[in-house]
């Protein structure tokens, strides 16, 4: 493992993908501000009614077009001043804020359980905090099919963990991920239609699906890959990297995929010594720590709509699916991406565009911005230190 620090912090690095989420945010609430949106009312109690216009039967809220004034109408246009007035301000939003801060709480805390399974509690709680902080800073300045990884290594080497191991924990992590997405699927599936996971409305309806089953058929083979070569051929993944590499124009690479495919198989010698109680730990503490993540957004919606408790289950499903669409994202921390699939996948759940773009930017204070501050300031610190 060579001694180049990957965690090169100049200003721009950090407070580009800030810049990038904030921008984003702000093109988001000012479209939805300034675009004509038509919100179904009681009959008579609207100014508008539907006529649509362009004779397709379905009913296009932001197309004017297809509404024509009445003053017995079931429509009226939706204003930031309306948009806010559906929020029911209470003890429920509070509340809800707080749940989505545990959740957010709970999601790094099995993370550091999670290391510290991987680790053989070799470390203590105050080192497992710092590597998760630091990792997932590194995810949130790094592309979504980028990720830290390399980052990760290089934390769990400074806090003292040998480089085979370290090797294998951040192979090991990347299987559990995928493994918990894989397994996760098929059970949306059972109880959730099609239809609801990827709504006609969204703005990429056209697209979605087939993003969706193809970024399904890469983590497939991801987690085929990374199995076999932990489990059954431990040089399956060097081989393969080396084929690559003789294109030309990947020959550049080629010292990195050798290296990549010596870690590996250093990992699986490290893996295949684990008993089934040390799996079902880490696997455990995976998929609490993904429960948790998901439910941050659970509890943003509680907070300011009115779910009920199968929208929990069916909320839970398209977030997989956004999930998916921030893995793929070539911008740091999926900027801009998370905020925009997160008002179309889920909005159905409020006709108010503004609404949900509001929700969406909350989530993200939660759920992205907290790991940028934070890692801001502690990175250095600990990079003194070591």
């Amino acid at each position: 493992m060579p001694n180049k620090n990957p965690f090169r912090l100049s200003g721009w690095k950090i407070f580009l993908p800030i810049l990038i989420g904030i921008g984003i945010s702000a093109f988001l609430l000012f479209r939805a501000f300034n675009t004509a949106t038509f919100v179904k009312v009681k009959k008579g109690a609207g100014a508008y009614v539907w006529t649509d216009a362009n004779g397709n039967g379905t009913v296009d809220i932001h197309d004017k077009s297809e509404f024509t004034a009445d003053h017995n109408g079931d429509y009226n246009i939706e204003t930031f001043g309306s948009a806010i007035s559906q929020i029911s301000w209470s003890w429920k939003i509070g509340f809800g804020l707080f749940l989505a801060a545990l959740f957010m709480v709970g999601r790094d805390f099995f993370y550091m359980v999670r290391i510290r399974v991987l680790s053989h509690q070799q470390l203590t709680w105050r080192q497992s905090f710092h590597v998760i902080l630091l990792w997932e800073f590194a995810s949130a300045l790094s592309p979504g099919i980028v990720g830290g990884a390399a980052v990760a290594m290089f934390i769990l080497r400074k806090e003292g963990i040998a480089l085979g191991r370290s090797t294998a924990i951040v192979v090991i992590t990347a299987f559990l991920d995928n493994l918990f997405y894989l397994l996760m699927i098929p059970l949306v599936f059972l109880f959730v239609e099609n239809s609801q996971l990827f709504p006609s409305e969204a703005a990429f309806s056209g697209s979605s699906q087939t993003i969706f089953w193809f970024g399904m058929g890469v983590i497939f083979m991801v987690c085929f890959i990374l199995y076999l070569s932990i489990f059954r051929y431990p040089k399956l993944v060097g081989n393969i990297l080396s084929l690559f590499v003789r294109l030309p124009f990947l020959s550049k690479w080629k010292t990195g995929a050798k290296q990549t495919g010596q870690d590996i198989a250093t990992a699986s010698m490290e893996l295949r010594k684990e008993s089934f109680p040390f799996w079902l730990r880490a696997f455990g503490s995976t998929f609490l720590s993904w429960l948790s993540r998901y439910l941050v957004i659970n509890a943003i919606l509680w907070a300011f709509l009115d779910l009920k408790w199968m929208d929990h289950f069916l909320l839970l499903g398209k977030q997989l699916v956004l999930w998916l669409f921030l893995l793929v994202s070539p911008t740091p921390g999926a900027s801009g991406i998370a905020e925009f699939a997160f008002s179309e996948l889920l909005q159905q759940w409020s006709s108010s565009v503004i609404l949900m773009v509001t929700l969406a930017v909350i989530w993200r204070l939660f759920s992205y911005f907290p790991y940028l501050f934070i890692g801001s300031f502690l990175a250095p610190r600990w990079l003194r230190k070591k």
